[in-house]
């Protein structure tokens, strides 16, 4: 018979590097790089013809620009009219002008210091926003949809700051206001409830005046808004090829303030762009370059982000898909040819579901676009918490996505090679039917796995006598947790709040007025 007596304890010891003492999340960086950790379909082949595909469609074709004063800068700076009306060509060496002057590091503020991003981060991971654009909320407390509201926003700041995976947060449409100014009502309701980095995106080209001043107040005055940009802004394309007014009218404006933009393609496979991946991220490359040619003519220093979300239509229903094989697999494909090949920072979808509701196949499609997206090198992924792509948001889903996040990060941590990670003097002597529980090793790392917050861990009668409470119980849980502690009145002063109030009612007189009577006289 096997003796019982104890195995001589052993001097523990710790792999190099010791684990850092916060667990990495969208403010703290690994302790290792996780840039060796890559995943992509392009070879670098690919990626050089469609960098030049990208430069010859702009040159050759162009995009329409219809805002005045922006024509004129750029055909001042060498551009040359196209075959249309409004079409402009950008020569290669203005795009590759503004590709080679493009700043590439840069923060995202949070109202507190501690909550700036560093864009790209210094480990090469990622950070995750929240979804945009939602119209509808699924409530954490009977988990009923209804139209997003101004409730909802205070909701999706609570749940939003209190996610460590989370860096900043997108503001979405919301009901119960005028509909024409619902973007300065939904921003001035999320940027005065947190302290993190708030996402903006301009409904009309007279509300971006009134968003800018919503922002200023938020963080203390202009001087503090261009030293610490507390707002990124989202500028987009029309797919195909074409820019609203708005659109540069938001690289004006907001690059006057030195305010990082997000320069976004939505192209759609099949709609506004051909039916395959390699043509859906041709199209939104040629946009992203428009913008960031714009910008570099209008508002040259100004931080440039690289916003490719894929979408493809279903040919059966029309309808658009963000988290299909297609748009996955191009979603993929447009980061690797815009950080490899651009050398841009770049943010795409890393999360999200085309389902309604936050089920099986929400986590399926989900956990396969975050962690594909995260290995082709993505710095920022959007879409946390959405569903039914893009247009409903629930909070619930939003913890679940976290998780996914934190998982994903950890399992994007390089694996050591060594003769100490591998234990191996031990492995050498372990005795037949041995183990290695009392290894000094084993101690020593332990205490660095992986922890879930919601996801379950449990033995099959801990789970019975819980009444089978799942990790969706425990999300739901956590996200009413979150809106129930979060502080009634939100972050700001007493005097930040009545400003921004009366910028609200100002945008409100001014906008709505001017939509229905074709008059308004501003005063803020």
């Amino acid at each position: 018979m096997e003796s019982k007596t104890a195995a001589p304890r052993r001097t523990r010891r710790r792999t190099s590097p010791a684990p850092d003492i916060t667990a990495p999340d969208a403010f703290h960086a690994s302790p290792v790089s996780l840039a060796q950790t890559r995943f992509g379909f392009l070879s670098g082949d690919q990626i050089s013809d469609l960098r030049r595909r990208s430069l010859d469609l702009l040159a050759d074709y162009g995009v329409v620009i219809i805002h005045p004063r922006a024509r004129a800068a750029l055909l001042a700076a060498g551009a040359t009219p196209g075959r249309d009306a409004d079409r402009l060509r950008f020569p290669r060496q203005l795009v590759e002008e503004a590709i080679a002057e493009a700043p590439r590091d840069f923060a995202l503020a949070g109202k507190r210091r501690a909550l700036d991003l560093a864009i790209p981060r210094v480990d090469g991971g990622f950070v995750m926003r929240t979804g945009t654009g939602a119209h509808g909320y699924v409530d954490p407390r009977d988990t009923k949809y209804r139209n997003l509201d101004l409730k909802a926003v205070r909701e999706m700041a609570a749940v939003a700051s209190g996610l460590n995976q989370i860096g900043f947060i997108a503001h979405p449409f919301v009901h119960g206001v005028p509909e024409v100014t619902a973007d300065v009502h939904s921003f001035a309701e999320m940027v005065s409830h947190t302290d993190k980095h708030c996402w903006m995106q301009p409904y009309g080209k007279e509300n971006i005046e009134f968003l800018l001043k919503v922002a200023a107040v938020a963080a203390g005055g202009e001087a503090a808004l261009k030293a610490h940009p507390i707002t990124s802004v989202i500028t987009c394309s029309f797919s195909p090829l074409e820019f609203k007014y708005m659109d540069t009218e938001v690289i004006l404006q907001a690059g006057a303030l030195g305010l990082p933009l997000h320069a976004c393609s939505l192209p759609s496979a099949g709609g506004t762009a051909p039916l395959s991946s390699a043509g859906l991220v041709l199209m939104a490359a040629a946009e992203i370059l428009s913008m960031l040619t714009v910008t570099h003519v209008l508002a040259p220093g100004t931080p440039v982000i690289a916003v490719p979300l894929m979408f493809t239509l279903d040919m059966r229903t029309g309808s658009a898909l963000q988290s299909c094989p297609e748009s996955i697999q191009a979603a993929s494909m447009a980061v690797q040819l815009m950080k490899q090949g651009f050398g841009l920072p770049t943010h795409t979808y890393g999360s999200g579901s085309d389902t309604p509701d936050a089920d099986h196949q929400s986590m399926a499609e989900r956990a396969l676009i975050t962690q594909t997206v995260a290995l082709s090198g993505a710095d920022i992924l959007g879409g946390v918490g959405q569903l039914e792509c893009a247009t409903v948001f629930s909070p619930v889903q939003a913890v679940l996505d976290d998780e996914v996040g934190a998982m994903v990060r950890r399992f994007m941590q390089p694996a050591e090679i060594s003769a100490e990670a591998l234990n191996w003097e031990e492995m050498l002597k372990v005795r037949a039917g041995g183990h290695f529980l009392d290894s000094g090793h084993t101690l020593a790392l332990c205490r660095d796995q992986h922890q879930p917050g919601v996801f379950l861990r449990q033995r099959r009668d801990d789970y019975e006598k819980s009444g089978r409470r799942t990790a969706f119980d425990a999300a739901r849980d956590k996200a009413l947790s979150l809106i129930a502690s979060a502080p009634e009145q939100g972050v700001l002063a007493e005097d930040q709040r009545r400003e921004i109030a009366d910028i609200v009612a100002a945008a409100d007189r001014f906008i709505v007025d001017a939509v229905h009577h074709g008059s308004g006289t501003q005063v803020i």
